[in-house]
């Protein structure tokens, strides 16, 4: 019968994954010894007790450390900790025992129970304490693990096909298979290994129980060695994950968690009309319409345009107009709309634009982002207004053209963000990503093509006044 989880266990939980008794064993310095049973078994938690019947006090899963003060039967003993669910019993050589009762070890053998010799110079809260580390190091691993599939996850979403992406990572990250399933059972998209006919069919199984009675959370069942779980989607489609792995490792549970609650969001269907109004503008844009007719379907006009860079998850801007695409992150925020540095991540805004000065509204934003790079800014906006507003567009552009003529794209480009860092090289280096050396090589080219003293004041400001209208 498959495990149906409705809810969370109410047993009693360590703080930490459990450990194998073999990793205990592996610690030279406590010079344990397995004298019966298997290195297999898992120690959730560590209990020495003196007692006859130490039963009341077990929780389950221990480690339980003894010398032997009051063994008098070894095989109601034995029973007794087997009974209370004991995972292993270390037994500490003198000072009442100079070595393992046999009684005791004919005992464990008979129960399975494994039984570990503990030699006189390891006390027996060396043993607590290598069990405790060796649980922060195994929760310090899930949480890494946990971790990292979440921004993995993420970054999945983020992308132009985020259903297919999401279940691509899901499967590597568990090392298995992860498909949706309809209520009835049927699968209609995956990712990862293929699993055989039976684990297929109690996969489905597991599906169809979810959508039965009161839809429990999640079901688990394990077939020809391979460990299956369901989990119901949010919403009203009545839709499941379902997921196929040779192995279940600590933080599974929690990565399948996030993952439902990402394709929960994915594959719920949009409230209002937001979705099929930005359907509705690109189509007309593909077929020819003018943005200025399109943009009034994406939102209330003006616009914003900012580019964003950075490391790991996108940050939160408050649109779903996002490209993703090229490394720098390029997003369309309506009126109205707040923007805030992210941690890890530099942005850098454009002026407020309508429909048809977004083009020069995304170059600002480009330029504005290196400006911040460049001086170490989470956040920047584009400068507007000033003297350059009392002047003739048409006549200002054309005189920039005519200025700057005999300088190249790279020139141009050098130039600008030179001029704009105030001559600094380091930070100009480091804005266009070139090399210092490079930027001084241009930045005199450009003297030489345009005979003139870049040393000058007001030859800096005739040319950033010309850049601003090229």
């Amino acid at each position: 019968m498959p495990e149906v989880s409705p809810v969370a266990s109410a047993s009693p939980a360590p703080p930490a994954p459990p450990i194998p008794l073999a990793s205990l064993l592996a610690r030279e310095e406590l010079g344990l010894r397995l004298v019966v049973g298997s290195p297999d078994v898992e120690l959730h938690w560590v209990h020495t007790s003196e007692m006859a019947d130490p039963y009341p006090y077990l929780l389950g899963g221990e480690l339980l450390m003894t010398a032997g003060v009051q063994l008098t039967d070894p095989e109601r003993y034995v029973d007794r900790v087997v009974a209370a669910g004991a995972a292993a019993l270390g037994f500490g050589v003198t000072p009442v025992y100079d070595t393992v009762p046999e009684g005791l070890v004919a005992a464990c053998a008979r129960r399975g129970l494994p039984l570990l010799e503990v030699p006189p110079r390891t006390p027996f809260t060396a043993v607590g304490r290598a069990v405790w580390r060796l649980m922060a190091e195994a929760r310090h691993r899930e949480l890494r693990r946990v971790t990292e599939a979440q921004q993995s996850l993420a970054t999945a979403a983020a992308r132009p096909d985020p259903v297919p992406a999401v279940l691509h990572a899901l499967a590597s990250r568990l090392a298995g298979r992860a498909a949706l399933y309809a209520p009835d059972g049927t699968e209609y998209a995956a990712a990862g290994r293929p699993v055989g006919p039976d684990a297929a069919a109690a996969l489905a199984r597991l599906v169809r129980v979810l959508g039965t009675g009161a839809r429990p959370a999640s079901a688990a069942d394990t077939v020809g060695g391979a460990h299956l779980a369901a989990y119901a989607l949010g919403g009203t489609q009545g839709l499941a994950l379902g997921l196929a792995s040779g192995r279940r490792e600590p933080g599974d549970h929690t990565i399948a968690g996030v993952a439902v609650v990402l394709l929960s969001l994915l594959t719920a269907p949009h409230q209002g009309a937001d979705e099929a109004t930005r359907s509705a503008a690109l189509v007309r844009l593909l077929l020819g319409a003018a943005p200025a007719d399109v943009a009034p379907l994406l939102g209330e006009a003006p616009w914003t345009v900012v580019h964003a860079r950075g490391e790991g998850v996108p940050p939160p801007l408050g649109t779903p107009l996002v490209d993703a695409q090229g490394g720098t992150v390029r997003a369309l925020l309506p009126a109205g709309r707040d923007l805030a540095p992210h941690p890890g991540w530099t942005l850098g805004a454009s002026a407020p634009a309508d429909p048809s000065d977004l083009g020069a509204a995304d170059l600002q934003a480009a330029r504005t982002l290196s400006r911040a790079r460049a001086a170490h800014l989470p956040l920047a906006r584009h400068r507007s207004g000033g003297l350059g507003t009392l002047l003739d567009p048409d006549e200002a552009a054309a005189y920039a053209r005519t200025l700057l003529a005999p300088l190249t794209e790279p020139l141009t480009e050098t130039l600008r963000a030179w001029l704009s860092l105030h001559g600094n090289w380091d930070r100009t280096a480091t804005a266009l990503g070139v090399h210092r050396n490079t930027v001084r090589q241009r930045i005199a080219r450009c003297a030489a093509l345009l005979s003139m003293d870049l040393d000058d004041a007001e030859v800096r400001m005739e040319l950033w006044f010309a850049l601003r209208w090229l």
